[in-house]
């Protein structure tokens, strides 16, 4: 079990969300920055759809009822295990009765603590995640509280396995990606205020009512920043800028929408549908954020900024295959250090012969 000691803001449980069901009006749901959790889950020999907590901005406070393996991905937390501060990125041993502490996230927006075993609650349509308008999912449909109990599933390891308690501790790079995201690189454009320096390029595809909108708008989408209001949340960023008109006001029939696709609704600033977004709407499309770009956007903080980039189907098909390479580099590593590991018993017993 998992003892929830502090919850935080908004810490809820995740895998990678339910598929299959939009058809019956059932949102995908599932952690926000995918590409953390996924690594996250396999620095602890879980399998990548494993469930584990999405934290957003902390501060947060677990405690371990057995010895186990850990690791944080994500935004920085400057966590300390019973003090000691420790690694993100990192698979870390933990023992019986420690206590994970996250502090206030100074960049970024969300973390992810993965455990092996997995976030052993009750699965709803095939996932674990947590439907927080919906009402079901995770651990009775909600956030996480103080003094919350969560189940740990059993590890999927063998005697000697790198992701044992007792194996040493190791870590891997962060997506390169994530340096221009979490640690701020400046992009200076002297049109807002000082706490909003600089902007993160989110790359988009032009949606089916792009032509729909007046020359200027479209003008406007591409080359100003957008704010990400305070009313954002797990469903959709609500963005804010020069509003964005179109060259006749008719009406659309509601129609699928997926995360990633950008409404413009009538007031002219747009919507960036979430994992949580509903399944369909009468808004137009202005645009769809690339997959391989969704978990920058899950990054940027309320009252940050980001600016679309106009790409080409092949650039997103691209992106999306330098992610997956990023994660089957992993994979490789793990699994030759894992067989190494399995053969290191055998040579010793070759030794003392």
């Amino acid at each position: 079990m998992i003892d929830i000691i502090r919850a935080g803001l908004l810490t809820t449980v995740q895998d990678l969300g339910r598929h299959g069901y939009r058809h019956l009006g059932v949102s995908m749901g599932g952690a926000l920055d995918r590409l953390s959790l996924e690594v996250g889950n396999r620095l602890v020999g879980n399998r990548p759809d494993a469930a584990g907590l999405e934290i957003t901005l902390g501060p947060v406070t677990l405690r371990f009822a057995r010895a186990t393996r850990i690791a944080i991905t994500g935004t920085d937390f400057s966590a300390t295990l019973d003090g000691q501060p420790v690694y993100s990125w990192w698979s870390l041993p933990v023992q019986a009765g420690q206590e994970l502490a996250l502090q206030p996230a100074k960049r970024g927006m969300r973390g992810y603590v993965a455990v092996a075993g997995g976030i052993d609650v009750l699965p709803m349509l095939g996932s674990r995640s947590t439907d927080l308008g919906a009402g079901f999912g995770g651990l009775g449909g909600r956030a996480l509280r103080d003094g919350d109990r969560l189940p740990v599933g059993a590890p999927l390891t063998r005697p000697g396995s790198w992701f044992n308690p007792d194996a040493p501790e190791f870590g891997v790079k962060a997506p390169a990606w994530c340096k221009f995201v979490l640690v701020n690189e400046p992009l200076r454009r002297g049109r807002h205020p000082s706490n909003v320096p600089w902007a993160v390029p989110i790359r988009v595809l032009p949606g089916p009512e792009y032509d729909s909108f007046t020359a200027e708008a479209q003008k406007t989408f591409w080359s100003d920043e957008w704010l990400v209001t305070p009313n954002s949340n797990r469903m959709g960023y609500r963005l804010a800028g020069v509003a964005l008109k179109r060259t006749q006001k008719t009406d659309l029939l509601s129609h699928a929408v997926l995360p990633g696709t950008i409404q413009v609704p009538p007031n002219g600033q747009p919507i960036v549908l979430m994992s949580d977004a509903q399944t369909t709407g009468g808004y137009p499309k202005i645009g769809a954020v690339i997959q391989a770009d969704m978990w920058k956007l899950a990054q940027v903080r309320l009252n940050g900024a980001v600016r679309f980039i106009p790409t080409t189907p092949a650039e997103a098909r691209q992106a999306l295959y330098e992610e997956r390479t990023y994660l089957r580099q992993i994979d490789a590593a793990i699994a030759m250090h894992e067989e190494r590991c399995a053969r290191q018993p055998a040579l010793a017993a070759l030794q003392d012969k």
